[in-house]
């Protein structure tokens, strides 16, 4: 069974306890509509890339190994609440003088084995160069507090904008679910290596610190990997195993700034595998969340009515190079 949670723009979100600071999310509201006021009645052309996020490649750690001896897992159905948070972005087009995209968040959790989740956005941003400073530390500075401050990243490059934005509400949205989950499996999306310009150190010490203050365990997960052994990706290295099981890597040493924060804990593991669905080694709950966030076409269409009709925003369609010269053959730049 699964339940929704309308998400207004009241003070209260319907998260597990509901005690929870909405500033960051209303600021968000608020940068959106501001933004696209700047660009009223203002032609813009329509993307022919429809991506949810852009790609981040992983630091290769060196001196890494992996055990061949697998570690068997066995589920353990002691009941768990397993919450799980995951936010996509999508750019719907360009405008003379920037970007029009859209970011949207969910959170699912799984407790007494129904599915509830509660979903944030679409926020739709007209980015620029002119506004993109404001705009990136107006959302920052909701949400973090000074002790950041003297921490403050470089305003990214402008097509960094929307990866960097999806990243402050992904962080909003972790930070929630460690202070209102109790005694549960918070699983991330990726993984929880930090350091990077999208995942400082001291803000994920922080989500962790709070996680464990709630006696809550937290579990990341990538979809993809690039680390290697003797030149060979890990999941290609795959013993043949009853599953589930674990595989224990050793020796991973990234370059500084980047550090990993934990290691695997087999209890959680088991716990998920007791207590969740899951499949190709990927947990329901968190498969759910990234459902619920990813765009479709049907609503990125939506989106481009509305910024049309709302905003007077008018869109241009810009020819297809590839096939005006190939014509059928043409598949189109990012096809």
């Amino acid at each position: 069974m699964i339940e929704q949670y309308t998400i207004t723009t009241t003070p209260k979100y319907n998260f597990p306890q509901p005690t929870i600071d909405t500033t960051l999310p209303q600021r968000f509201l608020e940068q959106s509509l501001h933004s696209l006021k700047q660009v009223q009645h203002q032609p813009f052309q329509l993307n022919q890339q429809n991506f949810q996020q852009f790609q981040i490649l992983e630091q290769h750690p060196s001196n890494l190994r992996l055990k061949r001896q697998p570690i068997t897992l066995k589920p353990n159905h002691q009941e768990t609440t397993i919450a799980a948070v995951d936010t996509s972005t999508i750019k719907i087009g360009e405008t003379s003088t920037g970007i029009i995209i859209a970011i949207r968040g969910a959170t699912t959790w799984k407790q007494n084995r129904n599915y509830r989740y509660t979903r944030l956005g679409p926020f739709i941003f007209h980015i620029t160069e002119e506004n993109k400073n404001e705009l990136y530390k107006t959302l920052e500075k909701s949400y973090f507090n000074t002790l950041y401050s003297s921490n403050r990243h470089a305003i990214p490059h402008l097509m960094q904008m929307p990866t960097r934005l999806a990243s402050l509400l992904e962080r909003w949205l972790q930070t929630m679910l460690a202070k209102t989950v109790t005694n549960g499996l918070i699983l991330f999306d990726g993984s929880l290596t930090s350091g990077t310009m999208d995942t400082p150190i001291q803000r994920m010490k922080d989500i962790l610190t709070l996680a464990r203050r709630n006696k809550n365990t937290v579990l990341a997960f990538s979809k993809m990997t690039s680390l290697r052994v003797n030149g060979y990706l890990i999941t290609d290295q795959l013993p043949k195993h009853e599953a589930p099981y674990l595989l224990e890597t050793t020796g991973i040493q990234f370059k500084s700034p980047t550090i990993v924060l934990g290691d695997v804990r087999m209890n959680a593991v088991e716990k998920i595998l007791g207590n969740d669905l899951y499949m190709q080694g990927y947990p329901e709950t968190l498969r759910l969340s990234h459902i619920l966030c990813t765009f479709t076409a049907n609503e990125v269409l939506a989106i481009k009515h509305f910024i049309t009709r709302k905003h007077g925003i008018q869109i241009i369609n810009r020819p297809d190079m590839h096939k005006l010269l190939f014509g059928p053959f043409g598949k189109g730049e990012f096809s």
